[in-house]
């Protein structure tokens, strides 16, 4: 891990505007598994009595689960890895400039690679395959981050992106292992993947390090920028995904 990962964990208090009991105190889950509208993250915000808010990581995120559908009928991980993110910034955007300096993270993978957004089926419904719905959502927000700093430019609130590779975490709960094979697997995950600790490290680096203070969308992997394929920056494929999320979450009509 670099050095500027461990780094930026211990910086919290030198980052201007930032203090660390703000950036230590409050912890709250969005619950947007269930709650991607606007009724009911209001709900579950009507309890967020913090008077600035400095730092906002979306990081809630399922993994390549069967087809099923969040309470207000979007399709599970469209719904929870993007449209949730997209709905809780929004709610607490307002919050967010009057925080200035404040930042937003968006925990993405290296996965949206593989990933295509069809503005014909976003919410699979013609067809579904749980990998590419994952990569799609990913994609998602790597574009939401995009367009989010855009919009944000001036305002005093930098957006940006994490891939934190392979975390030893249940995400990957859904996928199928073989009976045979998972004392091997779980042998292996201990030696390749990443520790909970070591795959919130870039997040916590965003959030907390003076090095990115006024750093604006940009992909962070390992504490390090990333070079982006051009589907995760294409300006009008990120505005044209904002327009219709504001619809499909009740912002707009």
């Amino acid at each position: 891990m670099p050095a500027k990962c461990d780094a930026g964990r211990s910086s919290q208090v030198p980052l201007s505007g930032f203090s660390e009991g703000n950036l230590k105190k409050t912890s709250h889950s969005s619950g947007v598994t269930a709650c991607v509208s606007v009724k009911t993250v209001s709900v579950l915000l009507f309890d967020f009595e913090e008077p600035r808010l400095d730092v906002l990581i979306n990081n809630a995120g399922i993994y390549q689960c069967p087809y099923t559908k969040t309470e207000d009928g979007f399709e599970m991980q469209f719904g929870v890895n993007h449209l949730g993110h997209f709905l809780l910034t929004h709610l607490l955007l307002d919050l967010l400039k009057h925080s200035a300096p404040s930042r937003v993270v968006v925990v993405s993978s290296k996965l949206y690679k593989s990933g295509h957004i069809n503005f014909e089926d976003l919410n699979s419904e013609q067809s579904y395959d749980k990998a590419s719905a994952y990569s799609r959502s990913k994609l998602a927000n790597l574009l939401f981050t995009c367009e989010l700093a855009r919009r944000l430019e001036g305002s005093g609130v930098t957006v940006n992106a994490v891939t934190p590779g392979i975390v030893r975490t249940n995400l990957g709960r859904h996928v199928h292992v073989p009976v045979l094979a998972k004392p091997l697997f779980n042998l292996l995950s201990w030696g390749l993947f990443k520790s909970p600790e070591e795959g919130a490290q870039t997040s916590v680096y965003l959030a907390c390090s003076p090095d990115v203070d006024g750093v604006q969308g940009k992909c962070f992997a390992d504490c390090r920028p990333q070079t982006l394929l051009d589907k995760a920056t294409d300006q009008e494929v990120a505005s044209k995904l904002w327009d219709i999320s504001e619809v499909m979450v009740g912002i707009t009509t």
